[in-house]
């Protein structure tokens, strides 16, 4: 159960004491941050349009709460990290609107994209949507290849909860229709090789330590495996060989990151935790 006062519900949260729902047709805009003073104010501009602007912060040391508070969002300090699907949960716990977009520090809501969730939620329709992502990396938008989307628009009704530490897995009512969002959302996923390595490092240990949960084993050829699989992928049939260098420097990075997960399953199997930060 996630700490710091917050508890989950199921199947539909409650709002705090004191907030009542905003009722229908309202969009909650949750956003996970941590140290991201450089991102937060272009991402809560971008989603000024929601009726509620949620930050659940993960204990930064940088002034990111400051600046989230100064651009109006409600803003939940939960430092107690136990990885990115409990703090989803308070997310889900503190939204007060009908439905709940999320969003991460890193992102940005384009004009098409918030015509399309003002639709959405003026439709009333029960659902969860998939949005595509528009990749920017090392200064260079890859919009020449396929870089993959989330689900990330629901009913809060209808989202019951999240599991896991990493690539976190929402639990929703049974045969919730799936849908496809049109309009793609921008992502700085990866600005710098140096911040790039801490995040590989990152979801390496997290996907680590969720297999190892998993009884999944780990290894070398394992992760040699893996890893050629997903940059294959990548490169090749995701097309990420039409974007130069930026291009490369991406697909080989993630590519990376599964080798080290299988590594890390193998020779790091006593220390594995799902607490693991950048």
């Amino acid at each position: 159960m996630p700490h710091g006062g917050l508890r989950v519900v199921s199947p539909a949260p409650s709002p705090e004491p004191g907030q009542p729902q905003l009722g229908r047709g309202s969009l909650c805009i949750a956003i996970l941050s941590f140290n991201e003073a450089r991102h937060i104010e272009t991402c809560l501009r971008s989603a000024a349009f929601a009726d509620q602007r949620l930050v659940v912060d993960s204990g930064s040391t940088d002034n990111t709460c400051e600046l989230a508070l100064a651009q109006g969002a409600q803003v939940i300090r939960q430092p107690d990290w136990q990885g990115f699907g409990p703090q989803r949960n308070h997310q889900l716990v503190a939204c007060r609107a009908e439905y709940i977009f999320f969003l991460d520090a890193d992102e940005e809501i384009g004009p098409d994209l918030r015509a399309e969730l003002q639709r959405i939620v003026a439709s009333g329709e029960d659902a969860q949507w998939r949005v595509d992502w528009e990749q920017v990396a090392f200064g260079y938008p890859l919009k020449r290849m396929d870089t993959g989307g989330a689900t990330r628009l629901f009913k809060t009704g209808s989202l019951l909860r999240f599991e896991g530490a990493v690539h976190e897995n929402a639990v929703t009512r049974p045969d919730l229709p799936k849908r496809r969002m049109k309009s793609r959302l921008l992502h700085h996923s990866r600005e710098t090789v140096r911040a790039s390595l801490e995040k590989m490092t990152q979801y390496a240990m997290l996907g680590a330590a969720k297999r190892a949960q998993g009884g999944k084993k780990g290894g070398v050829w394992r992760g040699v495996a893996s890893g050629t699989a997903m940059f294959l992928r990548l490169y090749i049939w995701q097309r990420g060989f039409l974007c130069g260098g930026p291009g490369f420097l991406y697909c080989w990075l993630v590519a990376q990151e599964c080798f080290f997960r299988y590594a890390a399953l193998a020779y790091d199997a006593k220390s594995l935790t799902d607490r693991v930060r950048r």
